[in-house]
């Protein structure tokens, strides 16, 4: 372990001078492709099933959340220096610069520069080649482990880094593997705390395809939660995940029978337009699966404050909302709310035993 460290040591000099270099290339690099390129790839499309969904391949149109190309505002020690030839961003940081970061991140103490590493790494993850690099350099396993550091910046750069990595499908099998330790740790993290967003934003992530809703089942009851209790930027990130899980017909009875008492007053016209459109989409996909669901589903298998009784089940406030929220001044509302009532009025009427006020 003393070599180990010894060669972490000498490594150190070159791979911390590294991160701060290349942060600060970057923020040129950012700047000039901003003015550019204009908005950065990887943002959302709301008007999906999916939320974050957009036409193309891949999964990097998907994504929402977490913008990958996040420009740097941290300094360092000022005695961090590096002989080394720096690239002019991220895009073309080699091999063996990122297994420098990686080694340096898998053996220093320091939190400073832990968090320099990260920052580093997942700007340069921002670029699919740098994805695949990483994770055969055994870099998931290493930034996973900072998940469990005690220190909260530490665990968001750690977060920040793996959202922009499970940009890539093999990554996303790896990944997989800190879902549930993420889904647990988000009901301990401060409310409405970057920390949280940033766990929030990698399973809006992981849930953009099916493979691993599963994994989340047993953290409906949080999402639920912070959706009652958090400001607007946590309802928004976790109704990109609720969207995302929706759109699953297997997750229909787990989110059909959380509870959600307060879930009704989302659909009202003076609530963030980004807020409504998500419940909106979240209670029309929950309506299309019901609608090709096997078998009757009845009022009595759920409590009164569950999400089905709440959005398919007896309630009159429910519809009185819908009926409002016709006249609402957006037109992307306007509609979706118009195939709520469609579904309700239509083929789900015969699909519960609930009656249609």
């Amino acid at each position: 372990m003393g070599e180990a460290r010894g060669a972490a040591a000498r490594a150190g000099g070159v791979a911390a001078g590294l991160v701060l270099g290349a942060g600060a290339c970057y923020c040129v690099y950012r700047l000039t492709r901003s003015r550019r390129a204009g908005p950065a790839a990887g943002t959302e499309g709301a008007a999906s099933a999916r939320d974050g969904s957009a036409p193309g391949g891949g999964l990097l149109p998907q994504v929402s959340g977490l913008s990958v190309l996040s420009s740097l505002a941290w300094g360092g020690p000022s005695n961090l220096q590096s002989d080394t030839d720096l690239p002019k961003s991220p895009s073309n940081l080699d091999a063996h610069h990122l297994q420098k970061l990686i080694h340096l991140l898998e053996f220093t103490d320091d939190p400073l520069i832990q968090e320099q590493a990260l920052v580093t790494l997942s700007n340069s993850a921002a670029f699919s080649v740098n994805q695949d690099i990483i994770r055969n350099l055994d870099g998931l396993s290493v930034i996973g482990k900072m998940l469990s550091n005690s220190i909260p910046k530490v665990k968001e750069k750690a977060l920040n880094t793996l959202n922009n990595l499970s940009m890539n499908v093999k990554n996303q099998e790896e990944i997989k593997v800190y879902i549930l330790q993420v889904c647990k740790e988000i009901e301990l993290s401060p409310l409405n705390s970057d920390l949280q967003l940033a766990e929030l934003r990698l399973l809006t992530n992981m849930s953009v395809t099916n493979d691993y809703h599963h994994m989340m089942t047993n953290a409906i009851p949080c999402f639920l939660h912070l959706l009652s209790e958090g400001n607007e930027r946590t309802q928004i990130q976790v109704l990109k995940v609720l969207v995302n899980l929706s759109a699953n017909p297997a997750m229909t009875r787990h989110l059909f029978s959380a509870q959600a008492p307060s879930l009704l007053s989302l659909f009202d016209n003076c609530i963030n337009k980004e807020i409504l459109l998500r419940a909106l989409m979240f209670a029309a996909n929950l309506n299309e699966n019901m609608k090709n669901e096997e078998g009757i589903i009845t009022q009595d298998q759920y409590s009164e404050d569950s999400v089905f009784s709440l959005l398919c089940g007896h309630s009159t406030q429910y519809t009185k909302k819908l009926v409002c929220l016709l006249h609402h001044h957006d037109t992307d509302v306007k509609e979706q709310v118009a195939k709520i009532i469609t579904q309700l009025r239509g083929d789900t009427k015969t699909r519960y035993s609930g009656k249609l006020q």
